[in-house]
């Protein structure tokens, strides 16, 4: 019989049935498992992974199946089982198992479609080379799973729920997950698609691409972060500016609108770190420069600023209007998004000059590096020349209209394979005109990303989201599994976008428990469009949105909040750094701390700031008092009493209008009180 087993010198490769199967390590206690339903693999496909580690692994190939082990875990993939002399493969041949070294415990296992056919994974041709590929996975009873981006279902924990692999305002999708099993998995593909999370088995779905790819790692959780980080990049250490408060609304217009705003914050002896000019401060769309109308003088604003040690932020977006004196060089030249079928065109938005009519706006190709050239340039000359190094990415899913990516065609290749990559190029092209200007401090805001973008100094915040409490339990969900994704600066509009009344007494609860959870969250800012909602036009811009605009009541408590957060910055910048080394991000799920507490993987409103501070936000209308767990493992000091408790226990503690519960990890001295 046939050998379908090839040690490669410290890889595995197993081919049969025309199909091509390797599993390599790739990085501590990792492997990379690649597969095709025929010929040899393709290396230059777009993912996540950076080059492969130097080190290899042990291969044994004995009889009917082979293993190959590189640290805490063993791979063994299943040969011609249980009749190796049968000339017909067994169903179950090439399935792998996923091991925990030490003991030999199964961490995951492929599992067939079907005991005759198919086997794990699928390969349904949808032509051109292309398929819809399915990698279909075991499921285990009571199994936790997190991470997988930033989704508004309100789930930490993600078993049962069904997510699309796709970009939308909101919903970002980063395919890495963290089990309390003991293992990572990221799906190494940009493509659209799905995956499933059933009690039946879990799949992993691309409706269109050429290979599947993924990679396991094993460990703690601390050690799944640290090994993601090591196989995807690690972020840069957070600029020490960028930890204090950034001001903005929808939107300031005009140069002396803003500055007005930032002078007060002085006058009244408030931190501010970072304020924003927002969108429609352009030409058009796609021109990347100030208006001269209502910023005649941007050099001269931001140098004013700077005096005040005031960061100035600008608005940047993907969209090109037909009306920008970039849009025909950038279509002659090849740097818009193409399409198979159809204009360049891909969505309808207001622009300058248009009156009531809608543009129908084109977008520059992010993974076309000619592309992110020449955006980078109008960016250089009009803002970063005078000035400017600060970039909000706003619309970066792209923001399409209608969302076909089936009949996207990008430089990188067809919509349905690289669609979910977008995002992390975009961010890309600042990093690399930054990093060619000899700026080391590099920080965009992107309202969407994908696995890897940490590297490029990509932060991410939620997007376009509601204005209540059951907006702000969610926002708690969705930036825990953002921080487990490999994105540690993370951030929501605090209050909210879609509208809220600063003389409206409940909306003004909400401002201020917002606030409260946003002086601890790894970037803290000020957003949203207040008031009824407004058509879509240049001339918008919402009422006022500053820690001055919610009433008496509520500044006293908002600016206090501003003084902590001054206070907690050099922890802050420590979490930073550690960030940076380790790749374990500032806001961390209680259980990266404290796995072996059961407790710790179900609590989902609450959270630590780096490993001594316990954050336990206030999420209900009229609430004054919450429970809050205090892991096993620890003793725990109440910051605002003083009150010592062990840890292994839930409280029922006060939580007054002007007070979130903050706990102290084992005597930690941190500056709460003033």
């Amino acid at each position: 019989m046939p050998n379908h087993f090839h040690d490669l010198g410290g890889a595995l490769e197993w081919r049969a049935r025309g199909e091509t199967l390797r599993v390599e390590p790739w990085g501590r206690d990792s492997v990379r498992v690649r597969a095709t339903p025929g010929g040899p693999l393709l290396e230059d496909l777009p993912g996540a992974l950076l080059e492969r580690p130097p080190g290899g692994a042990v291969v044994k190939i004995e009889g009917s199946a082979a293993t190959l082990v590189n640290g805490a875990i063993t791979v063994r993939i299943d040969g011609n089982a249980p009749d190796a002399s049968d000339p017909q493969l067994h169903p179950a041949a090439g399935r792998i198992t996923f091991l925990r070294t030490a003991d030999g415990a199964e961490l995951l296992a492929e599992e067939p479609h079907h005991f005759w056919w198919p086997g794990p994974r699928l390969y349904t041709a949808t032509g051109n080379g292309h398929h819809r590929l399915e990698q279909r996975f075991r499921s285990y009873p009571g199994e936790r799973l997190y991470g997988l981006g930033q989704h508004t279902h309100g789930l930490l924990d993600q078993k049962g729920a069904v997510i699309d692999l796709v970009q939308r305002n909101g919903e970002v999708t980063i395919p890495f997950l963290l089990s309390d099993r003991g293992y990572g998995l990221l799906w190494n593909s940009p493509a659209i698609g799905r995956v499933e999370l059933a009690e039946t088995g879990t799949r992993w779905v691309a409706d269109s691409a050429r290979q599947l790819d993924y990679w396991v790692t094993a460990g703690s959780p601390a050690d799944i972060l640290r090994h993601y980080a090591d196989a995807t990049g690690h972020t840069p250490v957070l600029p020490s500016w960028a930890s204090g408060f950034w001001q903005c609304k929808l939107r300031y217009r005009t140069q002396d609108e803003l500055l007005e705003v930032a002078r007060e914050y002085r006058r009244r002896g408030l931190p501010l770190s970072v304020i924003v000019s927002d969108f429609f401060h352009w030409t058009h769309l796609g021109d990347w420069r100030f208006d001269p109308a209502e910023w005649p003088d941007p050099a001269a604003m931001n140098a004013e600023l700077e005096e005040m040690g005031v960061k100035l932020m600008v608005s940047v977006w993907p969209s090109v209007s037909p009306l920008s004196e970039n849009y025909h060089e950038l279509l002659n030249e090849g740097f818009l998004i193409n399409t198979e079928y159809g204009p360049v065109a891909h969505a309808d938005w207001p622009d300058k000059g248009l009156d009531a009519y809608s543009a129908q706006v084109a977008f520059y190709d992010a993974t076309n590096p000619d592309a992110r050239s020449f955006v980078w340039d109008r960016i250089r000359r009009n803002y970063h020349d005078l000035g400017v190094k600060v970039w909000w990415l706003d619309a970066c899913e792209p923001e399409l209209k209608p969302g076909y990516p089936a009949n996207l065609r990008y430089h990188a290749g067809p919509g349905l394979e690289v669609g979910n990559l977008y995002p992390r190029e975009n961010a890309r092209m600042i990093h690399e005109g930054m990093t060619a200007e000899g700026e080391s401090e590099i920080i965009s805001l992107n309202r969407s990303s994908w696995a890897g973008a940490q590297r490029y100094g990509a932060a991410l915040w939620s997007g376009d989201i509601g204005t209540d409490f059951a907006s702000l339990r969610t926002q708690i969900k969705a930036g825990l599994n953002v921080a487990v994704s490999g994105i540690p600066w993370w951030t929501t509009d605090i209050g909210g976008f879609h509208g809220g009344d600063p003389d409206d007494p409940a909306y003004r609860e909400v401002l201020v428990r917002w606030f409260q959870y946003g002086a601890f969250c790894p970037l803290f800012r000020l957003h949203g469009f207040r008031g009824p909602e407004q058509k879509l036009e240049p001339a918008m811009t919402g009422l006022p949105n500053e820690v001055w605009s919610y009433g008496e009541e509520a500044y006293g408590i908002l600016s206090g909040y501003l003084h902590l957060r001054e206070r907690l910055r050099p922890y802050l910048m420590r979490q930073m750094e550690t960030a940076a080394a380790e790749g374990l991000p500032p806001m961390r799920p209680l259980f990266v701390e404290f796995p072996d507490d059961p407790a710790a993987w179900q609590v989902d409103d609450a959270f630590l700031l780096g490993p001594d501070l316990l954050v336990a936000p206030v999420t209900e209308a009229g609430a004054r008092e919450r429970d809050v767990h205090l892991p096993a493992g620890a003793d725990w000091t109440d910051a605002w009493t003083g009150e010592r408790h062990r840890g292994g226990r839930t409280l029922r503690v006060d939580a007054p209008l002007e007070r979130i519960p903050l706990f102290l990890r084992d005597g930690a001295d941190l500056p709460i009180r003033d």
